[in-house]
């Protein structure tokens, strides 16, 4: 079947959210794709380490578009820092908390022999803080926005493990306001004498999932 490469790595991707490389055996693969296996060996002769790759580069490319997206709804730094949570908030409760970022859950259990794995969830990282740093022009030089931008891309990560963990988008929120006031803090004079807290995250998402599971009852 011509299709059966995109189904496969399109079920790669959702197992890597759910449970990471461990959970993305070949025998998951093939349950969740529906693929035949022969089929599966000749698109990808490479095994489970080829697919995982192509996997991990096709998701981050997505994230990369997806994050772009959501910066463009703030309208200066700090606003679209909580828009970027807000948004990574809303995907991981859309997934009823059960998926989380592939990559960072790829990350988790990696072993020795999983190099190209290991290097592809770099790449997108590092994809990602490219994106991040392009759209949010905090003071200091090229370098101290790449920084700021890791430091965004390393909470955005930990939130997701938290999250998952008490179900709850309010580790993802709580540092996304900590981060839009950083950003504020950082954009110059004007803003430093200002006494700006975190917001308590907003329960309309709760709201909405409890509407969503009402519906399909």
């Amino acid at each position: 079947m011509t299709d059966t490469p995109d189904r496969v790595v399109e079920a790669t991707i959702a197992l890597l959210r759910r449970s990471g490389v461990a959970g993305a055996g070949i025998n998951e693969v093939l349950q969740e794709s529906g693929a035949p296996k022969g089929s599966l060996y000749h698109f990808f002769p490479g095994g489970k380490r080829q697919i995982v790759v192509e996997a991990l580069a096709l998701y981050g490319e997505r994230v990369a578009r997806h994050i772009g997206d959501a910066l463009q709804r703030g309208r200066d730094p700090a606003g679209k820092v909580r828009a970027l949570f807000a948004a990574v908030a809303a995907r991981l409760e859309d997934a009823d908390f059960q998926r989380s970022c592939a990559a960072g859950a790829a990350a988790l259990d990696l072993d020795a022999d999983l190099e190209e794995v290991r290097a592809m969830i770099v790449r997108d990282f590092s994809r990602w803080i490219d994106v991040i740093a392009e759209n949010i022009a905090i003071g200091g030089d090229t370098a101290a926005r790449r920084s700021f931008a890791g430091l965004v891309l390393t909470a955005i990560e930990g939130g997701y493990v938290r999250g998952r963990a008490e179900h709850s988008t309010r580790p993802l929120l709580e540092a996304g306001e900590w981060l839009a006031t950083l950003a504020v803090q950082a954009g110059g004079p004007s803003t430093q004498a200002m006494n700006i807290q975190p917001a308590r995250p907003s329960r309309a998402g709760a709201g909405a999932r409890a509407r969503r599971r009402g519906a399909t009852r």
